[in-house]
């Protein structure tokens, strides 16, 4: 059996999804790697890990050849946040990386690619709430601009040289296992952290503030989903929509107030509530349901409580910090 390799393995959806494919594969058989050694050998320390920088094709080879690699997860990127700060490097990480990624399907005769997109993609002029699959996409930001971009060019390679590749537009994921870094989104995770670390948190974008999210086990296995899914039952090759669950970033104060009655938030907005307007408040995501039965387990309450668990017991060891 061929190797899974997974670039951008210490990130917040790598780090997690990393764990389920050792779990599904044996930990001998994906191999972790990211731009950053220590990262991914803190988070993730069993199983093999390199370094490599997905800009270089020829580590990514050297990867991907010296592993008998046949599937790719490419998870390497500048986020949303971060892109606006520096959109140069953002065009070049994330562009790059997936073309090379894309090369060495077709060299190396991939059996299968995976590469996230993002409700990033969308932008002004589309219907906001249940946002269709097909609609025309404008981008506000230089990380909206490589998803969409990128889409076109997974959509390209598969209709031009047959690569397998398959994609997800993921909404904000909310983890407990990585701190937040970078994402627009990432408010949601950053106030439980608040939350139990301060009891207090400063909100970045207005507390009526609707985005789509999804918390990160269902990210997991809707992404292992759409991998396990027949040829044929995939019918799009450039971003799936998958809903997970809508809130405001009030109503999300509120449940964790359930849980943590002394906490409080306060909404200070700043240049990211510009992007998070851009954006859909939900997706229609009845495409996922038909072609791989996608439906999520989640929703806010039970994925609240779980979030305050998980947090809370690493407060207590003293092992949650940001």
């Amino acid at each position: 059996m061929g190797k899974v390799l997974v670039t951008g393995a210490a990130g917040q959806i790598g780090s997690e999804l990393v764990v389920a494919l050792r779990e599904k594969h044996g930990e001998e058989n994906v191999i972790a790697t990211d731009i950053l050694l220590k990262a991914v050998e803190k988070v993730l320390p069993s199983g093999p890990n390199e370094q490599v920088d997905v800009t270089e094709i020829r580590k990514l080879r050297e990867a991907v050849s010296t592993w008998d690699v046949t599937t790719v997860y490419h998870l390497a990127a500048i986020l949303s946040a971060s892109g606006e700060k520096n959109p140069q490097l953002a065009w070049d990480v994330n562009m790059k990386g997936l073309q090379n990624v894309l090369e060495l399907a077709v060299e190396m005769s991939l059996e299968r690619v995976y590469w996230p997109s993002s409700i990033a993609v969308f932008g002004p002029g589309i219907p906001r709430v249940k946002t269709p699959q097909d609609v025309p996409l404008f981008p506000t930001t230089m990380y909206g601009i490589t998803k969409a971009t990128g889409e076109l060019l997974c959509n390209y390679y598969h209709q031009r040289y047959g690569v397998d590749v398959r994609s997800i537009r993921y909404p904000g994921i909310i983890s407990n296992k990585v701190a937040p870094h970078g994402g627009t989104t990432d408010y949601a995770v950053d106030m439980f952290y608040q939350a139990i670390l301060k009891r207090h948190y400063a909100c970045f974008v207005r507390s009526n503030t609707v985005l789509p999210m999804m918390y990160m086990e269902d990210a997991i296995r809707a992404t292992l989903m759409l991998m396990d899914a027949s040829p044929k039952k995939v019918t799009y090759r450039m971003g799936y929509n998958v809903a997970g669950l809508s809130f405001s970033a009030g109503d999300l104060a509120k449940e964790i107030k359930k849980h943590i009655p002394g906490f409080s938030c306060e909404f200070v907005p700043d240049f990211r509530q510009k992007i998070a307007d851009s954006w859909p408040e939900s997706v229609d995501d009845s495409r996922a349901r038909k072609d791989w039965g996608w439906k999520p387990k989640y929703d806010l309450t039970a994925m609240s409580k779980d979030m305050i668990s998980e947090l809370s017991d690493r407060a207590r060891r003293g092992t949650l910090v940001l």
